[in-house]
């Protein structure tokens, strides 16, 4: 494949990592408006992939995960000769299938359901951090290795720390970073390539 094709083809998967996560939180939110009765406190997102909201939540996430397996492909590309890069790119690949799984799978599917949230949230956290320590290692992406790193730790400690009875606000707050560290990872590339 030709230099000039590569290179566009990369620019493309960037650019799926910038829109990729805000098709899916505008899909939720959308379908959060069209449903009065969802509670931050005691819902978890997926209820809304069974509701009156389903056509709506479901669609965007399977939109969504199309568009992060792009830059995911992409991500591998350009980790291709940097093994912890790759492995965490290719978590980061698996993770974005099991949302579109989340889609396609909602929670009136029953136990396959959860095992696709699950997978999704946990091989996303693994993908962020293997691809931070990644960065680490190259001196010029010091500061955004370290920015991936501390993206899963704060996500963390404040899934930890706000109360909840349901599932939807650690799940929120864990995709709201995975979108900023996507968008930004993306935009910092996309000038250094």
């Amino acid at each position: 494949m030709s230099k000039s094709k590569l290179s566009l083809l990369l620019k493309f998967a960037l650019l799926c990592g910038v829109i990729g996560p805000i098709v899916p939180l505008s899909f939720i939110a959308f379908a959060i408006a069209y449903s009065p009765w969802f509670n931050w406190f005691n819902n978890a997102l997926s209820d809304l992939g069974v509701s009156e909201a389903a056509l709506i939540f479901n669609s965007g996430l399977i939109i969504g995960g199309i568009l992060a397996t792009i830059f995911a492909i992409g991500l591998m590309q350009i980790f291709e000769k940097q093994f912890l890069g790759f492995v965490g790119a290719f978590a980061l690949f698996l993770s974005t299938i099991s949302l579109c799984a989340i889609g396609v799978f909602p929670e009136s599917t029953g136990r396959i359901h959860l095992y696709f949230s699950l997978s999704f949230f946990a091989l996303l956290a693994v993908s962020v951090l293997l691809i931070g320590a990644a960065l680490m290692r190259e001196s010029s992406q010091r500061y955004l290795g370290l920015f991936s790193i501390l993206t899963v730790l704060v996500a963390g400690v404040a899934v930890a720390a706000v109360p909840h009875e349901g599932a939807a606000i650690p799940e929120i707050i864990a995709s709201l970073a995975a979108s900023v560290w996507s968008i930004v990872l993306s935009m910092k590339l996309f000038k250094t390539r």
